[in-house]
């Protein structure tokens, strides 16, 4: 009879030690060409994602090797570092298989490219490229005025063919820093960085910045719409130190404005982000910018550097941050975590931002155009932007608009101003053949709204009580050949493509509210229920807005209900 024997110990009664280290081990080489990627970069925790960018852009993927010599090297679990790579839809990870194609074709699936016809692109492009080259469907890309659009590794091709991939494909997938129309030798040469000079050097007064922007109405306009002079003295009260922290990650469906003005006018925003950094008195300010825009961070990092070399940031080091493929990363909360170099998850609050933000302390999160507006108003005064307004509204706005319009693109109109204005004033009216059917006042949170409904003031606060917000001022325009279910489905999908799983309302209510919405006649009750589980139970505003397209269709559109889907 045989015996077996379990757990077999030496005769000093201890156990024997494991003949190889548990988990995957370091491999030498990886070790080597990590350690030669990072130089002497710091390896503190918060610059995880920022190295794994290096390796990614140097060799296209992470391999497992790479992952657990970067662990090792930054003296992190190598589940730490698992979990962020695989969090963020721009990095490759392999664990054991063969590395991705060489090129990879991503083509953006969101509302305004499925319209401009983004299927036919999917549908062509595998055949066309050939299989050296991976065609990845992808959310929104900031280029909505442009539709449909691509990117080839780096580098974003705008009115997308399958010539213009393929073209693109040829020539190359890194991209080059833009150069901006207004560099920092312009910008000065018209004034520019002569406020936070006076600022500096004692001209100004914290508490004088604060009442200007404040009496010009000055507010988020990133989507929440908070009062700009009150979060800055909410901020101020708190402890030092203080941090600011920028949100760049503009990735709601159909919002491409923060790309414009950055492209165009980048020290307009960097004075106007130094001296709020200054009023909060905020050492450092870190800019987090979306990955979807790498020549504008490219450009960016070579106008910084000409700030700093003037000394114009001696009071605040600026720290510029790359976002990699996450639109929950634009909520203030996720964003301070990925800037730490964690997942992009929200945050329960309170504590808010402003109390407990970046690593712990006190932070003023804002957004890109906020900031571009404070120079204009200190200097030209707060009477100058309250001079602009219709309808009982007071200020300017700048629009994304895209969609069935003939002039698509970014508007700067009057606050309040109505869609109807919008498209006749500044968008050349209706693209030939369209007629007006309704339109997304706030990209894919804010809801759809019916063209009866086209003389709405759009502004803060106006469209709420009809279910609608105008958020980030993204606004796609509707036509008579959209089918308002396959609008929503679209939006639904997004949002299912984009939760961050953190809560199981959205992570489980906008895949079955996706899966529902495509097979057939839509349950209203069913539908409803998951609406109201989502809106009441989510974590952050992602699940809470989810269900607004789909809850506007049911309220404004109820005659296409019983019509078959028709996509694009």
């Amino acid at each position: 009879m045989n015996t077996i024997v379990v757990n077999e110990k030496p005769a000093s009664g201890r156990r024997r030690p494991p003949k190889t280290p548990k988990g995957r081990q370091v491999d030498p080489r990886a070790l080597d060409e990590v350690r030669a990627l990072l130089g002497e970069r710091s390896r503190q925790r918060d610059l995880l994602i920022e190295h794994l960018h290096l390796i990614q852009d140097h060799y296209g993927y992470l391999s497992a090797a790479h992952l657990a010599a970067l662990a090792q090297e930054m003296k992190l679990a190598l589940t730490e570092v698992y979990e962020v790579a695989t969090f963020y839809a721009h990095f490759d990870v392999v664990k054991d298989g063969p590395p991705p194609p060489r090129v990879t074709v991503r083509v953006c699936e969101s509302l305004s490219c499925a319209m401009a016809g983004a299927e036919k692109l999917l549908a062509e492009l595998p055949a066309e490229l050939g299989p050296g080259v991976r065609v990845l469907r992808a959310p929104c890309m900031g280029a909505c005025d442009h539709a449909p659009a691509c990117a080839v590794g780096h580098v974003q091709v705008m009115q997308a063919t399958t010539d213009k991939v393929a073209d693109a494909v040829k020539a190359g997938t890194h991209a080059h820093a833009w150069h901006t129309q207004k560099d920092f030798t312009a910008y000065q040469t018209e004034g520019g960085y002569a406020l936070l000079r006076d600022c500096l050097e004692g001209r100004r007064t914290r508490d004088d910045i604060i009442k200007s922007v404040s009496d010009a109405g000055l507010r988020g306009l990133g989507g929440a719409g908070f009062p700009t002079g009150r979060k800055w003295s909410l901020v101020r009260a708190e402890p030092a130190p203080r941090l600011m922290a920028v949100n760049g990650d503009e990735g709601e469906v159909g919002t491409f404005k923060d790309r414009f003005y950055l492209e165009r006018d980048p020290h307009r925003f960097i004075e106007g982000m130094l001296i709020a950094a200054w009023v909060v008195e905020a050492r450092e300010a870190y800019f987090y910018l979306r990955d979807e825009y790498p020549e504008v961070r490219l450009m960016l990092l070579e106008e910084l550097a000409k700030a700093e070399q003037a000394g114009l940031t001696r009071f605040t080091k600026v720290h510029m941050r790359r976002g990699a493929g996450s639109y929950i990363c634009g909520e203030e909360s996720a964003m301070i975590e990925s800037i730490e170099g964690k997942r992009g998850l929200p945050r329960h609050r309170p504590p808010y931002v402003a109390q407990v933000g970046l690593f712990g302390r006190p932070t003023l999160e804002q957004n890109v155009e906020t900031l571009f507006w404070v120079r204009d108003i200190v200097e030209k005064g707060a009477a100058w932007f309250t001079s602009h307004g219709r309808h009982d509204r007071k200020g300017l706005r700048s629009f994304s608009v895209s969609g069935r319009v003939r002039e698509p693109g970014v508007k700067l109109a009057p606050a309040g101003i109505t869609v109807r204005e919008l498209i006749d004033e500044y968008c050349g009216g209706m693209a030939p053949g369209h007629t007006f059917k309704g339109y997304l006042p706030g990209g894919a949170s804010g809801g759809i709204l019916p063209a009866s409904m086209g003389d709405l003031p759009l502004d803060f606060g106006t469209l709420e009580k009809y279910g609608c917000f105008v958020g980030s001022h993204a606004v796609v325009i509707l036509s008579d050949q959209d089918d308002m279910k396959a609008v929503a489905l679209n939006l639904m999908k997004f949002f299912e493509d984009e939760s961050c799983g953190q809560c199981t309302p959205c992570r489980l209510g906008t895949e079955k509210a996706a899966k529902l919405m495509a097979s057939g006649p839509w349950n209203e009750g069913l539908l409803n229920e998951l609406s109201d589980a989502m809106r009441d139970a989510s974590i952050c505003g992602l699940g809470q807005a989810a269900p607004n397209p789909l809850v506007s269709v049911f309220k404004y559109f109820r005659e296409e209900l019983a019509k078959p889907l028709k996509l694009w």
